[in-house]
């Protein structure tokens, strides 16, 4: 006699697996998302006028700066370190911006060019001392945070500078009287500088070195490169904020860019990008940043305190951070996590 062994598992199940085995993977990323469109809907609601172009340039204005500052912090955050350092090349560069640039634009684009420069030598510093000095991330970027902010108080003692209008006015206005040059802005530095990047091997090390340093340098990986690598991309993303706060606000200020050092580090976990390192990337901290001006709109049409505004900005990274962990008490086997 024969038998016909039935399988135990549906035809549905197996189809659902391939969807499964994608929501597992991306689904901190998913959340950053879900957080994001909940608070854009509840703006939507407060304010009718929301998807009006002046709105939707002011958002994206206001937000952009936070964005390259998480991007920048990001791509430390992925090999499992910390860039205390952010806020203050943001302001070195700002500050360098309002002291350098002229109506010229051939001098514009020099002064452009220079300030990246500075930006990449700047986290080229920290990589330097974090890999070779064999110094804790945090220690090494809070170090050299005081020292970057130093210069740029030495540059812009007092508030004021020059910043061209055109230049101003090339990032931060809307072409076709709909379409943000901010969002433009944005799709052209992650197409050249991010995506490449994160396709190329050193890009793919970041990841290896974050997930498993010892596994990763028993792989043949560069684990030296992959770390100074990571800090030149936080300082070159860095010095894009600056470029983009100096478009901003048309002038220099050598603290303005304090605040966004923490912000950024606020970003990186609302974009679900993983602060042991190995997991996540700049389109979570795309969300992250929007989700967080998303939040300061809410609390203007709501009528709140501005005074409280850090203390719902916390509620809601909370909410978050702990959704994204509730992840773990869901799976039997952390390999489950990786299918």
């Amino acid at each position: 006699m024969t038998t016909t062994r039935v399988s135990s598992v549906s035809p549905v199940a197996r189809a659902d697996s391939p969807l499964r085995r994608w929501i597992n993977r991306n689904f901190r990323l998913l959340l950053a998302y879900v957080v994001m469109l909940a608070l854009l809907l509840l703006n939507v609601v407060l304010n009718p006028r929301f998807f009006t172009p002046p709105v939707i340039t002011s958002t994206s204005n206001q937000a952009m700066t936070l964005v390259f500052a998480g991007m920048a912090q990001t791509s430390v955050v992925i090999t499992g370190g910390i860039d205390l350092s952010v806020g203050p090349i943001i302001s070195l560069c700002n500050s360098l911006a309002s002291a350098l640039f002229t109506e010229s634009v051939a001098s514009a684009v020099g002064v452009i060019v220079l300030l990246l420069v500075v930006g990449a030598v700047c986290g080229l510093i920290n990589g330097l001392i974090v890999v070779y000095g064999r110094l804790q991330p945090i220690i090494v970027t809070l170090a050299t945070s005081s020292i970057f902010s130093g210069l740029a108080l030495v540059v812009r003692p007092r508030p004021g500078g020059f910043i061209p209008g055109w230049y101003g006015d090339l990032l931060t206005g809307r072409v076709l009287d709909w379409v943000p040059n901010s969002l433009i802005f944005l799709v052209i530095v992650v197409a050249l500088v991010w995506i490449p990047f994160r396709r190329s091997r050193l890009g793919m090390w970041v990841y290896a070195v974050g997930s498993n340093e010892g596994a990763a340098y028993l792989s043949g990986v560069n684990v030296n490169r992959a770390k100074i690598a990571a800090y030149v991309m936080s300082g070159l993303f860095s010095a894009i904020a600056g470029l983009f706060l100096s478009a901003s606000t048309l002038s220099g200020n050598a603290t303005t860019g304090a605040v966004y050092t923490l912000q950024s580090i606020a970003v990186v976990v609302l974009g679900g990008t993983s602060l042991f390192g190995g997991m996540g990337g700049v389109a979570g901290s795309l969300a992250g940043a929007f989700s967080l001006r998303l939040i300061n709109g809410i609390l203007f049409f709501a009528k709140v305190n501005p005074l409280q505004q850090p203390l719902y900005e916390g509620i809601v990274i909370l909410i978050a951070v702990v959704a994204g962990a509730s992840r773990i008490f869901t799976v039997r086997n952390r390999l489950d996590i990786m299918r």
